[in-house]
């Protein structure tokens, strides 16, 4: 954005957030499993400093036995891998290292493509088909309807303080250049 550009968003009060611009919403821990249960979605910043969300495509499991769909997207797998490359996970297992969501937007009619790995060791338990299926919803309601993926870890590794809360990112948003 140029200096005089200027974005109007907002920061959910009861999320965490990535350097990648993710948001993180527990859900659930389960004590006698030793598991978090977390919602994972796109932060309205990301919108802002990178324009609109024209595609989303989310981690594919590569067993599909242990999580759900939440719509299915509509399109065969041919015309799926014509758009983005696929990408698929060992068993719903993804590592930090490992693509979790790609995000492609457009601003003043150039085209972005972000590959996003996900923040933490994770099974992914369900993903949004509906964002794959109407990306604008990521523009229109991010802390809501549009989350990507929800995903489990174990509690162990998963340590609240490695990720910022809004004050914190927030800022984060205000030293970046």
């Amino acid at each position: 954005m140029a200096d005089s550009d200027y974005a109007e968003f907002s920061i959910a009060h009861d999320r965490l957030y990535t350097l990648d611009h993710l948001w993180m919403q527990i859900l659930d821990e389960d004590k006698d499993e030793g598991t978090t249960s977390i919602k994972i979605g796109l932060s309205e910043f990301l919108m802002a400093e990178f324009g609109e969300v024209i595609q989303v495509v989310l981690a594919r499991p590569r067993d599909d036995s242990d999580f759900e769909i939440e719509a299915d997207s509509g399109l065969s797998e041919d015309d799926e891998e014509e758009k983005t490359p696929k990408s698929e996970t060992m068993g719903g297992q993804v590592d930090t290292d490992e693509l979790l969501i790609t995000v492609t937007t457009r601003y003043d009619g150039e085209f972005d493509r972000m590959l996003i790995n996900a923040p933490i060791a994770c099974t992914i338990v369900e993903l949004n088909g509906h964002v794959e299926d109407n990306p604008d919803l990521v523009n229109e309601d991010a802390y809501g309807d549009a989350w990507c993926v929800i995903v489990k870890t174990f509690s162990d590794d998963f340590d609240e303080d490695q990720f910022m809360d809004k004050d914190e990112y927030l800022v984060m948003l205000n030293e970046l250049p």
